[in-house]
C-alpha cells in the first residue's frame, strides 16, 4: 500500500494477508494459456502470483493512479490493462472461454454479478471474494433466509460453492464486514432447464418484492388461480420455499399459455 491512499469512492480495501492470497491462487489454479480477466487489481497481490502462472492477463482497474502503478511495474506483453469502469466494460471483446476473478467493491458486487451472467456461455469460470453475506445469499438453499432472487437467477445458470471465509483483519483498512471467495461455474446447457431468462427475472423479481405472502397473493395478476394445480405448486407456500426449477415450471407455463396472464 505505500504510496496509495485507499479511496472510499472506489470501495478499496486492500488485501494484504499473504496466506489467504495464497489460498485464491491455489484455488483458482490458474493454467498458462488461460484466458484470464482480473477485476480490480488494486495494488497487485493477486495480479503478481497469477502472472507467474499465467502466459498472460487481463485486467480491469478503474484508479488510475492504480493503472500507472501497474504500467511500470509490469510488462505490456504480460499484461493488457483496461483503465475504467468495469461495469461498463465489454466482456465480449475477451476470447472465450475465459475466466474471471476480483476482489470485488460491495457497492457494485451484485450488479456486476447480474451484468456478467449474460456471458455465462462463455465462460469458463469465475472466482470472486465478496461481502460474506453476499456469498451466503448466491448459494442459498430454498425456505432458507438468505434465499432469494440472488440465489434464484444466478443458480439458474451457475452452480457455485463458497470456498473461503475472510476475516476483516485480512485487508487494509479493515472493512466493517466478513467476507468470502466464491467460485461460479457456468452450467453445460444440458445441465439446465432452461426458459425465457428475461421473464424468469420478471417473475422472480415480482415474487420476491413481496416475499412474505403466499405466492397466491405475491404473483396475483402474474399465475392464474387454476395454473398452481396444473404446476403442482401449492399457492399457500411463500416465494422463498420454490426451487430454481419450480420458477422455471411457472415461467415455462406463462411463455406457452400467455393468456392465462
Amino acid at each position: 500500500m505505500k504510496g496509495h491512499i485507499p479511496r472510499r469512492r472506489f470501495g478499496q480495501n486492500f488485501l494484504v494477508d499473504q496466506g489467504i492470497i495464497n489460498a485464491i491462487v491455489q484455488v483458482i489454479d490458474p493454467q498458462p494459456d488461460d484466458i484470464m480477466v482480473e477485476i480490480g487489481p488494486g495494488l497487485g497481490v493477486l495480479t503478481a502470483p497469477l502472472l507467474q502462472r499465467l502466459s498472460h492477463l487481463h485486467v480491469i482497474e478503474i484508479d488510475r493512479d492504480l493503472v500507472a502503478r501497474m504500467q511500470s511495474r509490469f510488462k505490456p506483453e504480460q499484461l493488457s490493462i483496461y483503465s475504467g469502469d468495469v461495469l461498463e466494460f465489454d466482456f465480449h471483446t475477451l476470447p472465450a472461454p475465459f475466466r474471471v476473478v476480483g476482489n470485488l467493491p460491495y457497492n457494485i458486487s451484485t450488479e456486476l454479478l447480474f451484468r456478467l451472467q449474460p456471458h455465462a456461455a462463455r465462460m469458463h469460470d469465475a472466482h470472486f471474494m465478496l461481502q460474506k453475506e453476499v456469498v451466503e445469499r448466491m448459494v442459498a438453499a430454498p425456505s432458507s433466509a438468505a434465499y432469494g432472487r440472488l440465489s434464484v437467477m444466478l443458480q439458474y445458470r451457475f452452480a457455485m460453492e463458497k470456498l473461503i471465509d475472510v476475516p476483516p483483519e485480512s485487508f487494509k483498512p479493515a472493512p466493517k464486514v466478513d467476507s468470502a471467495v466464491v467460485r461460479m461455474r457456468p452450467l453445460a446447457l444440458e445441465q439446465m432447464n432452461t426458459c425465457d431468462e428475461g421473464l424468469l427475472a420478471q417473475v422472480v423479481t415480482t415474487a420476491f418484492t413481496k416475499r412474505r405472502k403466499t405466492l397466491r397473493n405475491a404473483l396475483e395478476g402474474v399465475v392464474g388461480v387454476d395454473a398452481w394445480g396444473v404446476l403442482g405448486i401449492d399457492p399457500q407456500l411463500r416465494p422463498e420455499n420454490l426451487s430454481v426449477a419450480d420458477y422455471v415450471s411457472i415461467v415455462r407455463s406463462l411463455a406457452e399459455a400467455p393468456q392465462a396472464n
